[in-house]
C-alpha cells in the first residue's frame, strides 16, 4: 500500500485550515462578486425582495452547502479522497446504471471549470470601470485567463503556498466590508427567518429567474467534496464556519446597501463594490482579482484530477498526464488544459461581460448536484442507513435541486444553452468511450488456459522454433487466473508461434480505493508461465513497464525466477535476457450485426481513438520493447457466404 505522505495536511491544524481556504473555498468564496447583482439585474429594488433573496441565499448555503455537503457528503470518504468519481467508485458495484449519473456529474463539473474563470475574473476586473468607465475590461480578462492557463505546464505548487493567506485576506475583507453596512441597516437580519424565502419564491412574479440567480451562491459546494483529499474533512468543516460567516456578512452587507437604495434601479452598479469606501476600491479590485484567479486555479486543478480518475476508470480517452512537481496532487493534463482554455475563451467571446455570463452559470453544476444526490443515496444504503431516512433525504434534496434546475432552465435561452452544449459534448465523449469499451468486451472470448500448459512448456523448449524473445509479456483482461483471452493463445501458438524462455501474463485491476498499489504473483507453469496481478487505485498512474520491472527485480532477488539469457554467450557472462511486450489492439472487423446506437458509439470511439494515446503509451510501456498486433474481435461467419465451386 502506498503511504499517504500528505496525511499531516489532512489533520486538523492551522496549516490545514489555511490550505483549505486556498484550495477548497475559492469558487464559493468569490460568489458575492456576482450573486446579488444577478438577483436584482437592473430591476426595481424592493424591500421585500431584498429580505426574500437574502433569506434564500442564507438557507441555500445552510441546506445545500452546510448540511448536504459539509455534514453528509464528506462522510463518503474514499480513503481520504472525495469527488463524484471517488463516490462512484465506492458504489459502482451496487448497480451498473450508476455510471450514468457519474458521467453526467463529471461532464457538468468540467463545463463548470470552463465558466468559473470567465465569470469570476470578469466580475473582479469590471470593478476597474467604477473609476474608469471607458476602460476595456475584456482584453484584460483574456490576458489574465491566457496567462493562468499558460503557467499550468510549469506546476503551481510554489504559488499555491500563498493561496491560503491570500484567501484569508479576501474572506476577512468581504466580511468586514459587509459588517460596516449591516450596522447601518440591521433590519437585514430579518432575512434569517425562512418565511421571507418561502413567500418570495411563491409570490414573486419572476421567482424562477430569482431561483436561478440565487443558486449561484452555492455553485462551489461540489469543490468542498472534490478536493477533500488535499485538506481532510476536519479542516474543511472547521474552516467552513469562518467562510460561511464572512459570506453571510457580505451578502447581508450588500442587502444593507440595497435597503438604502430601495425604490431605485440597480443599473450597472455592482453592490459588491458599492459597499466599499471609494478610497478602497482600487485595493478591493486587486484583492478580488487575486481571489478570482485562485478560484479559477482550483477549478482547473480539480479538472485535471477529475480527468486522471476518468482515464483510470475507462470513461475518458487515454491522454498524456504529467507531474510538474513532487507536490501531492500536482497534475498537468495538456489536452484538458487546451479544452478548458478554448471553452473559457468561447464564453468570454460570446458573453463579453459577467452580467451576461450569469445566465449561463449554474445550469451545469446544478446537474452535478443532482448526480451527487443520487450517488449519495446509494452510498447511504451501503452504510445500512434506515430506508426512511434515505427516502426523506432523497425527497428533500431532489425537490430543492429540481426547483433550482427549473430556475436554471428558464435561463436556457439567455445563455444557459452554451453551458448545456459544453456539458453535453463532454458527456458524449465520456459515454462513447465507456460504451465502446463495453461493446468491445462483449466480443472478447476467454478460454481455459490449463489445457495449454503442456503445449506452452514444450514450445518454450522447441529448438525448431526461432526464439521470439527471452521473456514475452502479454497484458490480459481476464480476472480469473485460469482463463485467458483466446486471442492471446492464438498469438502465441498460431500467429507465427512465439518461443520464449518465460511467458508473462500481466493483469491490472483498478481498485475502488484511490491509492492502492499492490500485486500478486502466480507461477502457472513454474519458471515458464507467470501471472502478475496489479491492484492499483483509481488515482494511481498505471506505469506498467516500471511496476513490472520492479516485480521482476523482487522475484530475482528472492530466487523465484532466473532472467539470465539462455543464449550460450550471454549466459556465460550472466547477461539478462530481453523482454518484449505484445500488445493486442482489438478491432471490430464488421458492424452490421450491431444495433444502430452501438454503431454510432463505435464511430465516435474511432474518432476519439485518433486523439488518444496508443495502448502501449497508455500503459506506460517503452515502445522499443513492444510488438503491436491487431486482432479482430468478431470473425465473419462463413455460413452467411453463398459461393458455388465450378468443375
Amino acid at each position: 500500500m502506498k503511504p499517504n505522505k500528505h496525511s499531516d495536511a489532512t489533520k486538523l491544524s492551522l496549516a490545514g485550515l489555511l490550505i483549505s481556504l486556498g484550495i477548497i473555498f475559492g469558487d464559493i468564496g468569490t460568489s458575492p462578486l456576482y450573486v446579488v447583482k444577478a438577483i436584482f439585474n437592473k430591476g426595481i429594488i424592493e424591500e421585500n425582495l431584498i429580505l426574500g433573496s437574502l433569506s434564500c441565499v442564507f438557507w441555500t448555503l445552510t441546506l445545500q452547502t452546510t448540511i448536504k455537503y459539509v455534514w453528509i457528503t464528506l462522510q463518503a470518504d474514499n480513503k481520504g479522497e472525495g469527488g463524484i468519481l471517488s463516490l462512484y467508485s465506492l458504489v459502482r458495484k451496487k448497480a451498473k446504471w450508476l455510471i450514468i449519473p457519474a458521467i453526467i456529474g463529471a461532464s457538468a463539473l468540467l463545463a463548470d471549470g470552463m465558466i468559473t474563470p470567465a465569470i469570476t475574473i470578469s466580475s473582479a476586473i469590471e470593478g476597474l470601470a467604477i473609476r474608469n468607465p471607458d476602460i476595456p475590461t475584456v482584453p484584460i480578462v483574456i490576458a489574465i485567463i491566457s496567462l493562468l492557463f499558460l503557467i499550468q505546464r510549469f506546476g503551481t505548487s510554489i504559488v499555491g503556498r500563498i493561496f491560503g493567506p491570500l484567501m484569508f485576506v479576501w474572506f476577512s475583507m468581504i466580511g468586514i466590508l459587509g459588517l460596516l453596512y449591516i450596522i447601518r441597516a440591521p433590519e437585514v437580519f430579518y432575512a434569517l427567518n425562512p418565511y421571507y424565502a418561502v413567500s418570495t419564491i411563491i409570490d414573486h412574479p419572476n421567482s424562477l429567474f430569482l431561483i436561478g440567480a440565487i443558486f449561484l451562491c452555492t455553485t462551489g459546494a461540489e469543490a468542498l467534496y472534490s478536493d477533500m483529499g488535499h485538506c481532510g474533512k476536519s479542516n474543511i468543516r472547521v474552516s467552513w464556519i469562518f467562510v460561511k460567516l464572512m459570506l453571510i456578512f457580505n451578502y447581508f452587507g450588500q442587502g444593507g446597501w440595497l435597503m438604502e437604495h430601495a425604490g431605485t434601479q440597480i443599473g450597472d452598479t455592482n453592490p459588491f463594490y458599492a459597499i466599499m469606501p471609494s478610497a478602497f476600491i482600487g485595493y478591493g479590485v486587486i484583492i478580488a482579482t487575486m481571489a478570482a484567479i485562485i478560484a479559477s486555479q482550483a477549478m482547473i486543478s480539480g479538472s485535471f484530477t477529475l480527468i486522471s480518475e476518468a482515464v483510470r476508470l475507462n470513461i475518458w480517452p487515454k491522454v498524456s498526464i504529467r507531474y510538474p512537481s513532487e507536490h501531492k496532487g500536482q497534475l498537468y493534463v495538456p489536452s484538458i488544459n487546451l479544452i478548458l482554455y478554448i471553452g473559457c475563451m468561447l464564453i468570454v467571446a460570446v458573453f463579453q461581460h459577467s452580467s451576461n455570463m450569469e445566465a449561463a452559470y449554474g445550469l451545469a453544476i446544478n446537474l452535478t448536484f443532482i448526480a451527487t444526490t443520487i450517488l449519495i443515496c446509494v452510498f447511504l444504503s451501503r452504510l445500512h442507513v434506515s430506508k426512511v431516512w434515505i427516502v426523506m433525504f432523497a425527497l428533500f434534496y431532489f425537490t430543492i435541486e429540481i426547483v433550482f434546475l427549473v430556475g436554471n432552465l428558464v435561463k436556457l435561452t439567455h445563455g444557459g444553452w452554451l453551458t448545456l452544449l459544453l456539458a453535453s459534448s463532454l458527456f458524449v465523449v465520456m459515454f462513447a468511450w465507456y460504451g465502446a469499451r463495453k461493446i468491445k468486451n462483449s466480443f472478447v472470448r476467454f478460454t481455459d488456459i490449463r489445457p495449454y500448459f503442456p503445449i506452452i512448456a514444450e514450445l518454450s523448449e522447441d529448438n525448431s522454433v526461432p526464439v521470439f524473445a527471452s521473456h514475452l509479456v502479454y497484458l490480459t483482461s481476464a480476472n480469473n487466473k485460469n482463463e485467458i483471452e483466446s486471442k492471446i493463445i492464438y498469438s502465441i501458438l498460431n500467429k507465427k508461434p512465439k518461443r520464449a524462455d518465460v511467458y508473462w501474463l500481466v493483469h491490472v485491476d483498478v481498485m475502488d480505493n484511490p491509492h492502492t498499489r499492490e500485486y500478486q504473483v502466480e507461477q502457472l507453469i513454474p519458471k515458464k508461465l507467470i501471472r502478475i496481478d496489479f491492484k492499483l487505485g483509481f488515482r494511481e498512474e498505471q506505469r506498467i513497464s516500471l511496476l513490472f520491472r520492479k516485480v521482476v527485480e523482487d522475484l530475482v532477488e528472492k530466487g523465484e525466477i532466473d532472467i539470465t539469457s539462455n543464449y550460450n554467450t550471454l549466459r556465460k557472462h550472466g547477461i539478462a535476457g530481453d523482454f518484449n511486450f505484445v500488445v493486442l489492439e482489438k478491432i471490430i472487423a464488421k458492424t452490421h450485426d450491431l444495433k444502430w446506437h452501438e454503431k454510432i458509439i463505435l464511430e465516435i470511439y474511432k474518432t476519439l481513438k485518433r486523439f488518444s494515446l496508443s495502448e502501449e503509451k497508455g500503459f506506460g510501456l517503452d515502445s522499443s520493447f513492444v510488438t503491436l498486433e491487431r486482432v479482430p474481435l468478431n470473425i465473419p461467419n462463413t455460413k452467411e457466404v453463398s459461393l458455388r465451386r465450378l468443375p
